[in-house]
């Protein structure tokens, strides 16, 4: 995958791409991540990339030309590009999944100050969220777009690693437990250590639906639950009584 973030702030994500699995994957070519300051693509003599907005209003706004500009020297036909916005939708697992195993080049366009001119919306093929709140800028949620997707990606970490994660399935992931076994009193539950795998699996399973619902019961709505998991239910429900 490919991956280009339109920025005025590339200096940002100096430690996030040579750090951990991210600079691993570059290094492998799982990924390619490139920055471009749209601030090289102004036609303005004093390298302006806002103004006042029409109408009047509190803060600068992000002009069209230097972003359409930059972004027009790399879209492909190929390219999804992608606008980071609270107003666009919600970045979850599922989400995540979907554009990684489907999106060979994605274009992730950062905003800043008070928002961009409405006419940029025009060139974008979606809007993408990563949640209910409003930051400074569009590049640390570009940065967790980045992070989400690489991992997918095959040769980034072992499949096994992500298909257990929080939310891949519907459900919070189970507790995980290493090295010592007893610490400071509290000791490895003891299905762990069995070496049994079938009630290894079904303790995790259990776990997880348990987590699920005591952190985020909202993640069960609408769920169409195994007959195993509703026996579990069953039993996590008669524990708690």
């Amino acid at each position: 995958m490919r991956i280009d973030i339109l920025t005025l702030f590339p200096e940002m994500f100096e430690g996030f791409l040579n750090t951990s699995i991210i600079k691993r994957a570059i290094d492998k070519g799982v990924v390619s991540i490139q920055l471009h300051n749209f601030r090289d693509f102004t036609l303005d003599k004093h390298n302006k990339v806002d103004d006042t907005p029409y109408g009047g209003g509190q803060g600068m706004v992000l002009a069209c030309q230097p972003i359409i500009d930059c972004l027009e020297s790399i879209r492909k036909p190929e390219s999804v590009v992608c606008l980071m916005s609270p107003q666009g939708r919600t970045l979850k697992q599922a989400l995540a999944v979907e554009m990684a195993g489907s999106i060979s080049h994605l274009i992730l366009i950062c905003g800043h100050y008070e928002g961009f001119d409405e006419r940029i919306r025009s060139f974008v093929d979606m809007e993408l969220s990563i949640g209910d709140y409003v930051l400074t800028g569009g590049e640390l949620g570009s940065m967790v777009v980045c992070d989400a997707l690489t991992r997918l990606l095959d040769g980034a970490i072992t499949k096994e690693s992500h298909e257990d994660d929080s939310f891949s399935d519907g459900l919070l992931e189970y507790p995980q437990y290493t090295r010592p076994l007893d610490y400071k009193g509290m000791i490895v539950p003891e299905v762990l250590t069995s070496g049994h795998h079938e009630n290894i699996r079904r303790w995790r399973l259990k776990q997880s639906l348990k987590r699920t619902m005591a952190k985020r019961p909202d993640l069960l709505t609408g769920r169409e639950f195994s007959k195993e998991e509703l026996k579990l239910i069953q039993e996590i429900q008669e524990e708690d009584q």
